[in-house]
């Protein structure tokens, strides 16, 4: 099964680079622009609605009895990587320049994964259940959160691009929890089809991001991206996502095990803690910024999600081959 994740995730993560090469050579223009950007809404909106559907009443409600558990996965993704982000500015500012440095604060504000999160959670043996209600909760406060602590990290950027914080809520809800509550709403009509056709909403999920990336690198393309962005500065932004991810995963592993937890529960809430979601950024980074902020905006967070599956497959396997000293004792 890992490696049929491996597999899955660089496929994809190839077709992202096709994507991107595509819009650097033949970004949309015009009227092009235009048609993408509806098609784009368009996708995302279903993606939010399946995803909606999927989820069921009890996820959503279940697990507030391990509530130390769930505090502490939203403490680190909320609270601890923004820290982080903020603490690191002297080393990554100078590094990477204010457009990409901006962009990895736009990454540590932003909700866990959900899909790849429990998968991992499941291949190395932890607390499935708990990482399923921590992952969802994860990114349903983020819709509302993420948007008000960008509003506070960025806020020169985000009034520029989308008004007051208010308005990027409800730009947020409007595009995003207006369809999830909908596919909710229907779940008892449509859920069991949902259910039955999960490859569909994979598909719908990554296909809404390479749409997602192509309206933005093309706009980014358009007003001189790659002129800004030097091979050298994507050099340092990668190894920047490195760091910024060694530190949380070394984190929240010591926080696991300094308050206590037991080892399913620490792996929980180490794949928990220290995932952030392409799937849920891409459409916020679309609503938040214009046009041109975007593709220094998705940037970090395209190399961070690339990072954590890879470093995170390796982590998991490791869990899952010292899983016999767990029931040993």
């Amino acid at each position: 099964m890992l490696g049929y994740l491996r597999l899955l995730f660089d496929n994809f993560t190839l077709t992202l680079l096709a994507v991107v090469a595509a819009a650097s050579l033949l970004p949309a223009r015009g009227l092009g622009a235009l048609f993408f950007e509806g098609l784009t809404t368009a996708a995302i909106a279903l993606l939010f609605f399946m995803h909606g559907a999927k989820l069921s009443r009890r996820a959503i409600i279940d697990g507030a009895t391990h509530w130390r558990l769930h505090l502490l996965v939203f403490g680190c993704t909320f609270v601890l990587f923004p820290l982080l982000g903020l603490a690191l500015r002297p080393l990554l500012l100078p590094l990477l320049g204010e457009p990409l440095y901006l962009g990895v604060l736009f990454l540590c504000v932003l909700p866990g994964t959900v899909q790849s999160a429990i998968a991992f959670t499941s291949l190395a043996g932890g607390n499935v259940p708990a990482a399923v209600c921590s992952a969802s909760a994860s990114s349903l406060i983020g819709i509302l959160l993420t948007p008000l602590l960008v509003g506070l990290l960025l806020q020169v950027q985000a009034d520029a691009a989308a008004g007051s914080t208010l308005e990027a809520i409800g730009a947020i809800s409007l595009q995003l929890l207006l369809p999830f509550v909908a596919g909710h709403l229907l779940r008892p009509r449509i859920g069991a089809w949902v259910d039955r056709h999960r490859a569909l909403l994979s598909r719908v999920d990554q296909g809404s991001i390479l749409l997602v990336v192509y309206t933005a690198f093309s706009a980014s393309v358009v007003e001189g991206l790659w002129g800004t962005v030097s091979p050298g500065q994507l050099a340092r932004l990668t190894l920047a996502c490195a760091l910024l991810l060694a530190l949380v995963l070394g984190l929240t592993a010591w926080l696991g095990r300094r308050l206590g937890f037991g080892r399913a529960d620490q792996i929980t809430i180490v794949f928990g803690g220290s995932k952030k979601s392409m799937a849920t950024g891409v459409p916020m980074a679309k609503v938040l910024f214009a046009g041109s902020m975007l593709g220094p905006m998705l940037l970090p967070l395209m190399l961070f999600h690339q990072i954590q599956l890879m470093v995170c497959a390796v982590l998991a396997q490791r869990y899952a081959r010292r899983a016999p000293l767990r029931t040993a004792g």
